[in-house]
C-alpha cells in the first residue's frame, strides 16, 4: 500500500504565500511524475503543476511565475511553493503521483492524496 500525506494548506491573505508538501510512503519501488491539482467549488479539478523524475516542470498558465513545484527524491516528497496568492487560487489542492508498487512488471499505479484546503482572502 502507498499513502500520500499532504500538509501546508490554510488561510492566507491575498499576495501572501503558502508551501504545500506531499510525502509518499509505503511500498514504493520508484516514482515518476509528481503533480499538484486543484478543485475549486463548482469547478472541475485542474492540473496546477507537474514535475518529472528528472526535474522537468510544467505549469498551468494561471500560476506561471507565482508557483514553483519541486521534489526531493530521497524523501519521496513533492512541494508546491505558492507566492502572490490570489482569491481565485482558493481550492482544495491534491497531490498526484505515479508510483511503482512492486518489482513486478506493470505495477505502476496513479495515487491521489486526500487534499488540503487553501483559502485566499481578499
Amino acid at each position: 500500500q502507498v499513502q500520500l500525506v499532504e500538509s501546508g494548506g490554510g488561510l492566507v491573505q491575498a499576495e501572501g504565500s503558502l508551501r504545500l508538501s506531499c510525502a509518499a510512503s509505503g511500498s514504493i519501488f520508484g516514482i515518476n511524475d509528481m503533480a499538484w491539482h486543484r478543485q475549486a467549488p463548482g469547478k472541475q479539478r485542474e492540473l496546477v503543476a507537474v514535475i518529472t523524475r528528472g526535474g522537468t516542470t510544467n505549469y498551468a498558465d494561471s500560476v506561471k511565475g507565482r508557483f514553483t513545484i519541486s521534489r526531493d527524491n530521497a524523501k519521496n516528497t513533492v512541494y508546491l511553493q505558492m507566492n502572490s496568492l490570489k482569491p481565485e487560487d482558493t481550492a482544495v489542492y491534491y497531490c498526484n503521483v505515479d508510483v511503482k508498487t512492486s518489482f513486478q512488471p506493470g505495477s505502476w499505479r496513479n495515487k491521489w492524496g486526500q487534499g488540503t484546503q487553501v483559502t485566499v482572502s481578499s
